[in-house]
């Protein structure tokens, strides 16, 4: 047996409600309904700009609202704004990490582009490395021609 004691409801009958008693119980929804929207009606049409003070008082608190009063200088309620009060123009503040982004690009684009202008100590230094490559390539490229001029001469020599 499981802890708790508790068991399946595998085997249990089940339930089924009448055709009868959801009729009965639409009919009785439905005259609520009527009675309902009519006095909701008559009542909203006199003080529309009262209502939406009323609205706000009496608002549908949950949990523990509706039992204490709170006074939370810290709590921030959340207010909705109108279409008209939004200004599409203004400027839209960018988060902490959004701006270190886009510091951290335009750092790297300034970077870049003094490092192919030379102007770095790391394009400083490769252009130095290539010239070392570029001359010891030359200098192989010059023993190469001098070795292969030697052979040429050594087989004319050869043949006659």
């Amino acid at each position: 047996m499981p802890r708790g004691g508790k068991k399946g409801h595998k085997g249990r009958g089940k339930q089924f409600s009448n055709p009868e008693e959801i009729d009965r119980q639409m009919k009785a929804q439905r005259e609520m309904e009527a009675n309902g929207g009519a006095e909701k009606e008559s009542s909203s049409g006199s003080d529309e700009e009262s209502s939406s003070d009323e609205e706000y008082e009496n608002k549908k608190k949950s949990g523990v609202e509706g039992l204490i009063e709170i006074e939370n200088p810290n709590r921030v309620s959340q207010k909705s704004k109108k279409v008209a009060d939004i200004d599409v123009n203004a400027p839209k503040e960018l988060s902490r990490r959004e701006r270190e982004e886009i510091e951290k690009q335009k750092a790297k684009e300034r970077y870049m582009k003094l490092h192919l202008e030379g102007k770095t100590e790391q394009a400083r230094a490769d252009l130095a490395r290539l010239a070392i490559i570029k001359k010891q390539r030359e200098e192989a490229a010059k023993k190469r021609d001098e070795l292969r001029k030697e052979k040429e001469a050594e087989e004319a020599k050869a043949k006659r």
